[in-house]
């Protein structure tokens, strides 16, 4: 009798644990984000200290964000798929020692181009790192909650968009900037100590489960997410990128800081509201994410003469944005299925070409038409995403699923 108590109670055990998110393993996911986005966008907020120390132009200062864009955009894919087999804890640790390593590099050294090229391995580690961390994710989390995991695991980039940034920028003018890049070799130490103590390892797929490259491509689905992708990374690029001469413009250049708070603020809150509805809604999600940042571009171009509205249409692009990408790459997930990793490494190699050309892209408009043509190019990228995924309702973002 005790006996058949005791198994009761340890299925009734099992269940609960199955209806939980594994936080202790997310946050570890999260961290290892947090790390890597503020990585990869910290050169741009302290220039200036480092023109200064370093003897260069802001311009020449300004490659050290370039090398690790491509690193991570070359890197991403083949090593993904090189790395396929191996089991999950010990890549995800190669990866932050890798953070360790080259931000350290970065931190001590005063030669140019030795730090080029402790960026450019950085941005390679980076693009390892996002190509395995949300299948990683998932795994950990119970079928019905993996959307959930998802939100929690990729926090980590608009919290360092919002929180992050600011900080090392602020420390970096004050202090050191190398100062701000030994933190973030520290910050690295630390998470592979909580990896190893707190975080479950999974295999990696085995031979026969394993995907080509091209066949993960044309599975129905994938197509359709990556095309979405790279609309809305190119709206937000161009808009993000050059958001200093759009308020130069309209009068609020001095506010720049308060707008990226708002911006990153307001994109916390998306991420949770995505949280909260994206194993129901997903479909529904994305078409109101990418209207909302539509009529968001449409206030800022017609209502740029008001500061009020400027800062509500910033906070609206930033609520539904914020949350976009794990909308995104839960997608993908789905739709790839035993393809997920590869198909995550075809989205960060995606996301890098909308950062790359969301910068070309409004340099172009910049210095032909003005930032006044903004609005109209990001309302039309955002037209034939919201078409794609309406039309994309049996793969990529299934209505019978979401």
């Amino acid at each position: 009798m005790n006996s058949k108590l005791e198994s009761i109670s340890h299925k009734n055990k099992v269940i609960q644990q199955s209806d939980r998110l594994p936080l202790a393993g997310l946050i570890a996911i999260a961290m290892a984000g947090f790390i890597c986005m503020l990585t990869e966008t910290i050169p741009a907020g302290l220039l200036i200290p480092l023109s200064r120390d370093l003897g260069i132009s802001e311009s020449l200062a300004g490659q050290l964000v370039t090398a690790y864009a491509f690193g991570s955009l070359i890197a991403a894919i083949p090593l993904t798929t090189a790395t396929q087999g191996w089991n999950r804890k010990p890549l995800l640790l190669s990866c932050i020692f890798g953070f360790l390593v080259f931000n350290t590099i970065t931190a001590l050294s005063s030669i140019f181009i030795i730090m080029l090229i402790a960026r450019f391995f950085a941005g390679v580690t980076a693009g390892v790192l996002w190509g395995m961390s949300a299948g990683y994710a998932r795994q950990m989390a119970p079928e019905s909650l993996k959307g959930k995991a998802m939100a929690v695991a990729m926090v980590s980039v608009p919290l360092a968009l919002a929180v992050g940034v600011p900080l090392g920028t602020f420390l970096g003018s004050f202090t050191s900037w190398r100062l701000v890049f030994g933190i973030l070799s520290l910050l690295a130490l630390m998470l592979m100590v909580w990896i190893l103590w707190k975080l479950p390892d999974y295999p990696g797929q085995a031979v026969e489960k394993r995907i080509p490259l091209l066949k993960v491509l044309v599975t129905p689905g994938v197509r359709s997410v990556l095309l979405v992708l790279l609309a809305l990374g190119l709206s937000h690029n161009i808009l993000y990128t050059y958001i200093a001469p759009y308020l130069s413009e309209v009068g609020l250049v001095q506010r720049v800081d308060l707008v990226l708070l708002i911006f990153g603020v307001a994109s916390l809150v998306g991420v949770w509201i995505i949280g909260v509805f994206i194993d129901r809604k997903l479909r529904f999600l994305v078409l109101i994410s990418l209207g909302g940042f539509a009529l968001a571009s449409t206030t800022l171009g017609i209502g740029s003469s008001q500061p009020i509205v400027v800062y509500l249409a910033i906070a609206m692009w930033g609520l539904t944005f914020g949350g976009a990408p794990t909308l995104l790459q839960t997608a993908i997930a789905d739709a790839a299925g035993e393809g997920a990793n590869v198909a995550q490494s075809m989205y960060v190699t995606v996301w890098n070409l909308a950062i790359g050309g969301g910068g070309v892209v409004g340099a172009i408009l910049l210095m032909t038409v003005g930032v006044g043509s903004f609005p109209l190019a990001i309302c039309i990228l955002l037209l034939l995403a919201f078409i794609v995924v309406y039309r994309a309702h049996e793969h990529g973002f299934p209505s019978k699923k979401y």
